[in-house]
């Protein structure tokens, strides 16, 4: 069977992976094997460094003077019912005495917050193009342990002053940006076709299982042990768990030492037809790339869903204490609720793309639907907020369900590259997260530039702008974007003089 595969893999090169199920052996997809065990691991990884660069977003609370820069919602907060968590609404009774506070206006905050991104769209293409030829294990293993280190460093850096701060953020987000980028390479050798958007929904899903658990726990730590500690302690889980990543991650089946001999001939004959051993590395088809118009909606519509993204979890905690004034643990529990339903949507996402792949749905119809259903539902239901009585269940309604639906998204454009240029995907998928990445610089940094210019009507404009971004980019892919290979990512045959 496996010679039959091969054979058939050199006849042809598919455009979709069901049309290969046959000519590959047959094994269904099974958690407990290694290669759901890789995506697994990439799971947690994605969960400690995701939690490492939202941080900052719960403990901004506690680190700000709040009575100085109270942004009003239409001109009035209203706290929850009965207060039903038990606490005091009022944020900062409840925080440790000796947990130092800064005199930081929401422009400023959104400079912080920006300067977590500075770095990532540098190092994004860089480390996807550096993992596809040193391997994953090494990029992805080092950053996540620097960027733990980094995280430790903190607390000190506030207190060494504002500039300080922000160089530690920049320094951090390029490593960070290895971490996030270095990963993809991993798929090329791990993913059988048909089975993709399942394992590459489960290891990017642990970014938003990241956010909630943060966002949850940090509330929590901020109003016991003090805002320091949550930087602390996620720095100490990282740097533990760089450990298992070095002994458990290896760049693909072959080199891997307990993986099941039919598991491993399966992967390797599933991807026969896609990537085969070169005797030499061919380079990089740069001219051919910036002339595709798929990759430029890849990078269009991933900044328009960046923009929604960096959003929801940067602004989730600060518009939910506008709202309704609650305190620390509270606000920790309630900006922590959608992601939670983002990680459920975000797994459900990538089985549904498959299912649909073996019910005989093209490709593409599957790409651009996860896109659509990840995109502007989410955009148009943040829209409705400002123009609704603020109501605690209406709202936290509107933000589960955006930011639920937005994480559907992982089986639509992030893994798109993998389908157009499996050789070059590693390379592709971190430049077009890279490119992305501007709109997590630019959203930070233009939301409170109109916060702070309009406290009353801010939200509005919030997302009225992310709307009308989002829905530009969303177009632009649904009418360029292809899941075909191209011509310029085929092998490209060496003749010898």
């Amino acid at each position: 069977m496996a010679e039959s595969s091969t054979t058939a893999g050199k006849r042809k090169c598919s455009q979709d992976p069901q049309v290969d199920e046959k000519l590959v052996p047959k094994q269904g997809p099974s958690f407990c094997s290694t290669r759901y065990g890789i995506a697994f691991i990439i799971h947690i990884c994605n969960l400690i460094a995701m939690a490492q660069c939202v941080v900052m977003n719960i403990t901004m609370v506690a680190m700000v003077n709040s009575t100085d820069h109270q942004l009003q919602f239409n001109g009035s907060a209203e706290g929850l019912p009965g207060d039903s968590f038990g606490g005091l609404n009022n944020a900062p009774d409840s925080l440790p005495a000796g947990a130092p506070v800064y005199d930081w206006s929401p422009q400023i905050q959104g400079i912080i917050f920006s300067s977590a991104n500075y770095g990532m769209m540098l190092t994004l293409a860089l480390s996807g193009y550096l993992a596809g030829r040193v391997g994953t294990k090494r990029v992805v293993g080092v950053s996540l342990f620097a960027s733990s280190l980094l995280s430790i460093l903190t607390p000190l850096a506030a207190e060494l002053g504002l500039v300080c701060l922000i160089a530690t953020r920049i320094v951090q987000s390029l490593i960070q940006g290895s971490t996030f980028g270095g990963q993809y390479a991993l798929w090329e050798r791990w993913g059988p076709p048909h089975e993709r958007s399942r394992l590459c929904s489960i290891g990017l899903s642990g970014m938003m299982l990241g956010t909630f658990f943060i966002i949850l726990l940090g509330g929590i730590i901020c109003q016991t042990l003090g805002w320091p500690f949550a930087f602390y302690i996620l720095g100490g889980i990282g740097c533990v768990y760089c450990l298992l990543w070095f002994v458990l991650v290896y760049d693909d089946p072959v080199s891997h030492p307990w993986i099941n001999v039919t598991e491993k001939d399966y992967i390797i004959s599933s991807l026969a037809h896609q990537i085969q051993v070169s005797p030499c590395k061919q380079p990089l088809p740069i001219t051919a790339m910036l002339r595709s118009l798929p990759i430029w909606s890849m990078c269009v519509c991933g900044f328009g869903h960046q923009w929604l993204t960096v959003t929801q979890i940067v602004y989730t905690p600060t518009y939910i204490s506008s709202v309704f004034n609650v305190n620390m643990r509270d606000n920790g529990f309630l900006s922590a609720l959608p992601f939670i339903i983002a990680w459920v949507f975000g797994i459900l996402g990538g089985q549904m793309a498959d299912f649909l792949l073996t019910k005989n749905f093209r490709l593409i119809t599957v790409r651009k639907t996860a896109t659509f259903l990840g995109n502007f539902p989410s955009s148009a239901l943040l829209v409705v907020l400002p123009y609704l009585t603020p109501s605690y269940v209406t709202t936290m309604t509107l933000l589960t369900l955006s930011c639920g639906l937005c994480a559907i998204c992982q089986s639509g454009i992030y893994i798109n590259a993998l389908d157009i240029a499996p050789r070059h995907s590693s390379f592709l998928m971190g430049a077009t997260r890279g490119f992305a990445y501007v709109a997590a610089i630019l959203a930070p940094t233009v939301n409170g530039f109109l916060l702070n210019q309009d406290p009353e009507f801010g939200w509005r404009n919030v997302f009225l702008l992310l709307f009308a971004i989002n829905l530009l980019g969303l177009i632009f892919y649904l009418i360029f974007g292809e899941a075909v290979v191209q011509d310029w990512a085929k092998e490209r045959k060496l003749t010898h003089l």
